[in-house]
């Protein structure tokens, strides 16, 4: 695994409502364990309601069940935004929030070169190796590279189960409530 590789939920992953149909962006590994965001799950409500600052309605997405009342951002801008950490080509996290906020209040970044999220998903030593191995997770290569930021989040987990094929195709297909079907 690797950083700006994408973890895509398995079906049996049911029981964590947290994860439930979530692809999540790995962003940062360490000795201690990896650091990613769910990049696919918009919260029903904005950015400037979190930040009054913020006068653009951009999309605020839940980044996972870790640190829920702490912001962050992926970016494909770090020219424009200092102190950014490289995930990978022409894609990074963090940096100089105010220098953020400026530069999405004059529309020179748009929702198309930025994503913010409340909370990051984490993994300890061993913890995520052990969820593949249960197959709770799929790695896969980001194809979309720095054009992750403009994948529709509403059908991007069904988009890689039907991309994976074989057993996954029922999954992708069916309804988010099983219940419902």
């Amino acid at each position: 695994m690797n950083k700006g590789d994408l973890l895509v939920a398995e079906p049996n992953i049911f029981g964590d409502l947290n994860f439930h149909r979530s692809v999540v962006i790995l962003v940062d590994h360490k000795i201690e364990g990896y650091l990613g965001f769910i990049i696919n799950k918009v919260l029903p409500y904005t950015i400037n309601d979190i930040i009054s600052e913020i006068k653009i309605d951009l999309p605020l997405f839940a980044g996972g069940p870790v640190e829920v009342d702490s912001l962050f951002f992926i970016h494909n801008v770090s020219h424009l935004i200092p102190e950014s950490v490289k995930i990978s080509e022409n894609l990074f996290w963090g940096g100089n929030l105010d220098k953020a906020i400026a530069l999405v209040n004059s529309k020179i970044i748009t929702e198309k070169e930025i994503r913010f999220f409340l909370g990051y998903s984490g993994w300890s030593i061993n913890q995520l190796e052990e969820e593949i191995e249960s197959e709770s997770w799929v790695i896969i290569k980001n194809k979309y590279a720095s054009k992750i930021l403009e994948v529709n989040p509403n059908c991007f987990w069904k988009t890689q189960m039907l991309s994976l094929g074989g057993k996954r195709l029922v999954w992708a297909n069916s309804p988010e409530n099983y219940h419902h079907n």
